[in-house]
């Protein structure tokens, strides 16, 4: 509501050929102090399988599935610029052309686009469904019957968007937006991707109790997501057996066969390993003279009668030095992106050419920690 003025320069093509507009025009996108709250209409069905309860070789497998389905009204965002341009009014007497609160500034009467002005507002619907599923499978060694190796975790978990239809404006065609960047709607640099598929899995290892290798736990995760389509204004442009990009990208070349762009897809693989030092208590320590729980009558006679000597101490000392400060210790030590891979290349996401909110530019990353606990 109160968001201060963010500053972009989408690609655009403007609806009147004889104005002179650049390929690129300023855009300002703002707060709006009169948003009204967004309406969501949900419902969910799931289901939940354990089959180890009647066939004792799948102990320890769970199976899950979940349907989700949102209509979201007068959901909040900012117009696509080029779908601000297509829709906007007619010019007044110093060009202006206005979409609601949303305007196309225009240097003169048929002059060129100098701003396009997006402030937030409430807009259409967005009618999501996707499935999102998951199988666990705990895998205690002991089952063999030939001692306790540990415990093996094994998860998958994957969301699949079936359909994700944008209404942009109230009583405005209904576009799909799965499988394609921004939705295919709110223009480049914005929304980031809805891809059909998103899923993980992971490997876990819990060492067995009772050992020093209880302590261990370790692990791989694999994140994967799929591919999806790049904003319909940058296409692939075939041009000699080589390839550029028209639209506004980078590396405009002459016009020829254009096709759409697919997005690749991004899997990267972490690692893992903590130990936690469980180390066993210390030997018992001699009484120590003290309060007892029975006040002092802990000791009997021969002839049966109660003698009250001095209490025996039933408090512990805490253990102290290198053991104490060890013990309840765990040493993690981590690295994710194994394999250092960059993030698919989004022409249509302007500013750093990559899905922002899909993915990240870090690249292979180690790390270490310590934690205590006392």
């Amino acid at each position: 509501m109160f968001a201060g003025a963010t500053q972009s320069f989408p690609g655009v093509v403007d609806t009147c050929s004889t104005c002179g507009t650049d390929p690129q025009v300023q855009e300002t996108i703002t707060g709006n102090k009169n948003l009204t709250p967004e309406t969501a209409y949900e419902y969910t069905y799931g289901a939940v399988l354990t089959p180890g309860k009647w066939w004792s070789p799948l102990q320890g497998l769970t199976l899950s599935a979940d349907f989700i389905h949102i209509d979201l009204r007068q959901y909040i965002t900012f117009l696509d610029p080029q779908f601000l341009i297509d829709h906007a009014g007619p010019q007044d007497s110093t060009g202006r052309q206005t979409f609601g609160p949303a305007f196309v500034q225009r240097d003169g009467v048929n002059g060129p686009i100098t701003l396009l002005n997006t402030p937030f507002q409430n807009l259409g619907k967005e009618v999501l469904s996707a499935w999102d599923f998951e199988v666990v499978e705990i895998f205690d060694t002991s089952r063999f019957g030939h001692g306790d190796w540990g415990t093996f975790t094994a998860t998958w978990n994957e969301t699949y968007m079936a359909d994700v239809d944008i209404q942009a404006v109230p009583g405005g065609k209904r576009l799909t937006a799965v499988g394609k960047f921004g939705g295919g709607f709110q223009g480049p640099g914005g929304g980031g991707s809805f891809t059909h598929n998103r899923w993980y899995a992971s490997l876990f290892y819990d060492g067995p109790s009772g050992s020093w290798m209880q302590g261990i736990d370790a692990g791989a995760v694999v994140h994967y997501v799929g591919q999806y389509w790049d904003n319909e204004q940058f296409q692939v442009i075939n041009a000699g057996g080589g390839e550029g990009v028209s639209g506004g990208g980078p590396g405009n070349i002459p016009p020829g066969e254009p096709r759409d762009r697919k997005v690749r897809e991004w899997t990267t693989l972490d690692l893992i390993v903590n130990y936690t030092f469980n180390l066993p208590p210390p030997a018992a320590q001699s009484e120590v003279a003290g309060y007892a729980k029975d006040g002092g009558k802990n000791v009997k006679m021969k002839d049966g009668k109660e003698k009250n000597v001095m209490p025996v101490s039933t408090a512990e000392y805490n253990p102290c030095g290198w053991r104490a400060w060890l013990n309840n210790t765990t040493i993690t030590l981590g690295v994710d992106n194994v394999f250092d891979e960059s993030p698919p290349m989004v022409l249509a996401s302007f500013e750093n050419f990559f899905d922002e909110q899909t993915a990240n530019p870090k690249g292979r990353l180690w790390y270490v920690a310590i934690k205590k606990r006392f």
